[in-house]
């Protein structure tokens, strides 16, 4: 337990306590939790939390989450720098219904032009959502994307300027991805990025187990849809 506990730290040292012992009792699932943590306390790994800040009260509307994958969709772009300095991108875009990384995107620039090429490459290898849900970035709004998306039956539906929260999905893909692979490495050519980004993308898709899916992984959140839907249709 030791061993494995200190493979999970040293690949992904942002995780706390409960994501490492969800990932670890999906291999060994006779591992209990307190166990685990008795381990995981031993070995001084308790990670320090934030203090809670103290923010005005206001009235909380849930995020519409979808029935079906493919529904709607979020997009976002980050940032960031490599090892010389020079800036790139990342363009990410995540299936709100089971969290799924659709594609991430990386160059020093992207552009409303590269976003369609993006997107019709998705076309072709898995399909279009109804919905895509953006900021109101430049790309965005562009004239040339704007006209694609409603040739292709693909709606945008924007945010309200400095409400990142009305697109918590992929704020909060953007916030794991950053920890987990932009903090984690200092790189030194765009292909290790790219690199680095799609592994990583296999292994959220794959391997990591969400809270929101009831410890599913998007992938296995996607299979049992379609298996459930298939039983329903033949029962």
């Amino acid at each position: 337990m030791i061993v494995a506990l200190a493979e999970q730290v040293a690949t992904r040292p942002s995780r706390g306590f409960w994501k490492c012992c969800q990932v670890l009792r999906r291999a060994r699932p006779e591992w209990n939790h307190k166990r685990i943590y008795r381990v995981y306390t031993a070995m001084q790994l308790n990670l320090r939390r934030k203090a809670k800040q103290r923010l005005p009260k206001r009235e909380r509307v849930p995020l519409y989450v979808p029935k079906r994958p493919d529904i709607v969709w979020s997009a976002d772009f980050m940032a960031d720098a490599l090892a010389c300095g020079r800036r790139f991108r990342t363009f990410n875009i995540v299936d709100d219904f089971n969290r799924e990384a659709m594609h991430i995107e990386v160059d020093t620039s992207i552009s409303s032009a590269r976003l369609i090429r993006v997107f019709e490459q998705l076309k072709q290898s898995h399909g279009l959502p109804q919905v895509l849900r953006t900021d109101n970035g430049p790309e965005f709004l562009g004239e040339a994307f704007v006209q694609w998306t409603k040739l292709n039956g693909m709606s945008l539906r924007y945010i309200q300027p400095g409400k990142p929260n009305q697109n918590a999905y992929i704020e909060c893909f953007n916030r794991t991805f950053r920890e987990e692979v932009l903090d984690q490495h200092l790189f030194t050519r765009l292909d290790d990025v790219r690199e680095a980004a799609y592994g990583w993308m296999l292994e959220y898709n794959q391997a990591r187990p969400h809270d929101a899916l009831g410890y599913l992984t998007p992938t296995e959140c996607r299979n049992h849809l379609a298996e459930s839907s298939t039983f329903e249709m033949y029962a």
